[in-house]
């Protein structure tokens, strides 16, 4: 591979990374608070009102980190791949800009409104705002996902005289059937790492013997929504994802599976390790028969395999896509255990006092980011060779002008400032953490004057 070209794609691989830390949870955060708020009406208990706060808080560092490290992604386009700007800036700029016109401003707005304006609101204003920053943050990632779907499946353009890519229709590039699956898939995934994330914050406080009564609806808040959203994720999103890559891109299934040959009633590899001297996967413990089914609904149905394509069309490191995918489908298997363990037991009203799920919980947390991340590696290493699918190679899309001396010298910059902006932002969630959803409560106390206060500067 071309040293620039590597530079490239390791420049964007690093800031997309980075930045998705905090999406993720700033999505699945913003549907939790709804639940806490609406919660909080129905059971005219002000401690969901105050839980929903103090998440709204870690909502904004979050949030705030992602427009840091956003914005620069969309400046890579032409910094890094200029090719690609120039063939495709026509379209894909019509969703980048929905999705700052849209989504970001109303998204920014209303959360201005709700972490300043309860008092001012009423509580039925106020739930109206957590809404509202709820449908920002999702119509956000509906705009950011139909781009990248679009390049997974284009859809909706006709090539123009000079070659470049014209779109067609924007209700086509809207309602790509990759997004039909792609979009629920990843914003479910954001759930399922907001609801560790609450659960495993609770279990914290629940060991620490702090903030109990908040430790406890943490907990119990994060376990049954962790409990929908894994299983969720695995069907129908996950099952529906996983056929949408064999319609489309027969190979890129081929290459997930460490299927090298084709088979009928092809096994389900649980583990091995594709081996791409020999072309076989080595140490593999399979199900006979399993991925034909889950991929044809059929035990016998016949699966390609990797023989069945020109290697000119293979993903480029199949191993490396072959593991994510596994750790993505493994971690994915293992989150559903935890959440149905614990939801067991909170149904038993045993889990506040189980102090190893509760350890197993807390210890949790980084684990939806870690599968997050595998997932879109999965997403991103199927797609190779191409930039979009079918109609531009990833190399041919790089900027020709820019070096791999310039595009290393820029990301060892970018890594600098994301060290120094990633522990300013662990150093202000560990404060929030420190002072807990009690110190937001003493907070949000209405001003009263005090009396004597008053009658010092001359009464009323």
């Amino acid at each position: 591979m071309d040293s620039a070209l590597a530079i490239h794609r390791l420049h964007f691989a690093f800031t997309i990374t980075f930045h998705y830390l905090f999406p993720q949870l700033t999505m699945g955060l913003a549907l939790l608070i709804v639940v806490l708020k609406s919660l909080a009406l129905w059971k005219r208990d002000a401690s969901y009102g105050t839980a929903a706060h103090f998440w709204a808080r870690i909502f904004a560092l979050n949030f705030a980190m992602g427009v840091v490290t956003g914005i620069p992604m969309e400046f890579q386009f032409g910094t890094n791949w200029a090719a690609f700007s120039k063939s495709a800036g026509g379209i894909i700029g019509q969703t980048l800009a929905m999705e700052g016109v849209f989504s970001f401003f109303l998204e920014s707005s209303f959360l201005g409104l709700f972490l300043y304006g309860e008092q001012r609101l009423g509580p039925r204003l106020h739930w109206l705002s957590a809404f509202l920053v709820f449908l920002g943050s999702w119509l956000s990632g509906y705009f950011i996902i139909a781009t990248n779907a679009w390049m997974q499946h284009p859809v909706g353009y006709e090539i123009g005289t000079a070659g470049e890519l014209l779109l067609t229709s924007v209700r086509e590039l809207l309602s790509n059937p990759w997004l039909f699956w792609q979009y629920p898939h990843t914003m479910i995934a954001s759930i399922v790492t907001a609801s560790f994330v609450m659960a495993g914050l609770g279990a914290f406080y629940l060991l620490m013997k702090q903030h109990e009564v908040y430790a406890r609806l943490f907990v119990r808040v994060g376990v049954v929504a962790g409990l929908a959203a894994t299983l969720l994720m695995a069907f129908p999103t996950g099952d529906g994802q996983g056929r949408m890559v064999a319609q489309h891109q027969p190979v890129t299934l081929a290459a997930m599976e460490g299927l090298f040959e084709t088979a009928e009633g092809a096994p389900l590899a649980l583990v091995g390790q594709p081996d791409m001297e020999h072309l076989r996967l080595d140490n593999p413990i399979v199900i006979p028969h399993v991925l034909s089914f889950l991929t044809y609904r059929r035990w016998t149905a016949e699966v390609r395999g990797l023989n069945a394509f020109p290697r000119e069309v293979w993903p480029d490191n199949i191993p490396l896509l072959y593991y994510s995918y596994h750790i993505m489908v493994g971690l994915g298997t293992l989150f559903i255990a935890v959440m149905a363990l614990s939801g067991f037991y909170l149904w038993r009203r045993r889990l506040y006092a189980n102090r190893a799920l509760l350890w197993t919980l807390m210890l949790a947390v980084p684990f939806p980011y870690i599968a997050t991340t595998a997932g879109w590696m999965t997403a991103e290493l199927g797609r190779q060779p191409w930039l979009m699918y079918g109609l531009m190679r990833t190399a041919e899309g790089a900027s020709p002008h820019v070096s791999a001396g310039n595009g290393l010298f820029t990301l060892l910059g970018f890594m600098g400032l994301y060290a120094l902006l990633g522990m300013l932002f662990v150093l202000l969630v560990i404060r929030e953490v420190a002072h807990g959803p009690e110190a937001v409560a003493a907070g949000q106390e209405p001003y009263r004057p005090d009396s004597e206060a008053v009658q010092a500067q001359g009464g009323i």
